[in-house]
């Protein structure tokens, strides 16, 4: 019979193979195209600053949290809401990739995501109310 001691000592390669197969279950990101009709130039591009910490739970089971004082620049539409870029840093959301996320607001609403680098919205399941405020 084995003891505990032995029974514990795996090859290191069982244990990376067990947290690749692992890791390789994370779910993916629901998506769907979605083209950003952008801003025109002239007109004026306001920013939105996050007035209370939100935490946001991503049907991925990962979650994420806008930041108190974070601020971000309307960039545009998609059929789902407005879309707001946030400034001085990338925001990211996380399922099987890291995907780089814009905000997709409707009626003070965070609805979902445009992830910019695949030009795909990312709904959330359940959207999540925020407090914002307009910078000029």
């Amino acid at each position: 019979m084995k003891s505990l001691s032995s029974m514990c000592r795996r090859p290191l390669w069982v244990i990376l193979a067990c947290s690749i197969v692992l890791f390789s279950c994370a779910p993916m990101i629901a998506t769907t195209p979605s083209i950003v009709e952008f801003a025109q130039d002239g007109t004026e591009v306001r920013s939105i600053v996050i007035l209370a910490t939100a935490k946001i739970q991503l049907d991925t089971g990962y979650s994420r949290e806008l930041a108190e004082t974070s601020v971000w620049k309307r960039v545009g539409r998609v059929p789902q809401g407005t879309v707001y870029q946030p400034v001085g840093t990338i925001f990211t959301i996380e399922g099987r990739q890291v995907h780089e996320a814009y905000l997709v607001l409707k009626d003070k609403k965070l609805v979902g995501f445009y992830l910019p680098g695949e030009q795909n919205y990312s709904p959330l399941s359940t959207a999540v109310p925020l407090t914002l405020g307009d910078i000029e």
